[in-house]
């Protein structure tokens, strides 16, 4: 397995059929466009990805076609986190398998209130159970959807227990402070921050670039940030790329960057998602696309 772990990666979102079958030649289209556009590794079933909505033989079979299709493997993070330790295990064992850069996990996010020796015993068995030396795991912070945190002991105690597995985390906690934390208290470990509205200070701390929904249709502007972050107008690229996050995220988030592809596209396809999302409705839409124009960006 690749070890591929810096820059601007987009957790990639997940086109559908009009049928709501996964639309493979769509999803292979824009992984390979936005790697072409300046994305340095793409994500796979992430939240943006709408992953919990998608089968294990769906995220399987587009993992595949992600393969098949000539991209790098080694290019790829893979989100493999469910509840059940078998399927986690299952998707893992898959990616690895594939030589994909590494997988990024949620804790077991059903049951609330588990204490972190639950949360280690979870994550513990699957590293077991995969049982293989390529094996790179990304940990996936996002209480406010999960509603299951990652603390800085069970990091502490994964890192003891598996050095060269458990590498890095996204953190998509929202919270500068965690963020902040995260980079000053466990120096090599490898921190995504979520979204790029502070991408430039977890930058200039330690972070090794992020992994941002936005990256879906601002994957120029995030990639100009990270290759200019130490320079004179790295300030004025935070500003450009943060304006376009806000505008973007005025909306529902997954609509709202399907609703831009789409025109951007100029293909209505792109407008499909699976419940329990559904689409902006026309003032919605509106407003998302006067807000984009005063951030300066062209849909």
């Amino acid at each position: 397995m690749s070890t591929l772990s810096s820059g601007v990666f987009a957790p990639v979102l997940t086109p559908f059929h009009a049928d709501l079958s996964v639309d493979s030649g769509r999803f292979l289209t824009l992984c390979r466009r936005l790697l072409d556009d300046g994305c340095h590794g793409l994500v796979l079933f992430g939240t943006t990805s709408e992953a919990n909505s998608l089968s294990l033989e769906e995220r399987e079979g587009l993992l595949e076609v992600f393969i098949e299709g000539g991209v790098d493997a080694g290019q790829l993070i893979v989100g493999t986190g469910l509840c059940a330790i078998p399927e986690t295990v299952r998707l893992t064992g898959h990616a690895v398998g594939l030589g994909c850069a590494g997988v990024l996990i949620l804790p077991p996010f059903f049951y609330k209130g588990i204490s972190d020796e639950g949360l280690f015993a979870a994550y513990a068995e699957v590293i077991e159970r995969v049982a293989d030396d390529a094996l790179r795991i990304y940990l996936y912070h996002i209480p406010k959807v999960s509603g299951v945190a990652i603390s800085a002991e069970l990091i502490t105690r994964l890192r003891e227990a598996y050095p060269k597995t458990v590498i890095g985390i996204k953190d998509s906690s929202g919270d500068w402070q965690n963020t902040r934390m995260l980079l000053e208290d466990f120096p090599g470990f490898r921190v995504f921050p979520g979204n790029e509205l502070i991408m430039l200070d977890a930058l200039r701390l330690g972070a090794v670039g992020c992994i941002t929904a936005t990256a879906n249709v601002n994957a120029a502007g995030l990639a100009n940030l990270y290759a200019g972050w130490r320079g004179e107008g790295a300030e004025g690229l935070q500003e450009t790329a943060s304006a376009v996050r806000r505008a973007v995220q005025s909306q529902a988030m997954v609509p709202a960057l399907k609703a831009i592809i789409a025109r951007r596209n100029k293909d209505d396809g792109w407008l499909t998602l699976r419940p329990p999302f559904v689409g902006l409705d026309e003032e919605r839409a509106g407003a998302l696309f006067a807000a984009l124009e005063g951030a300066g960006f062209t849909a």
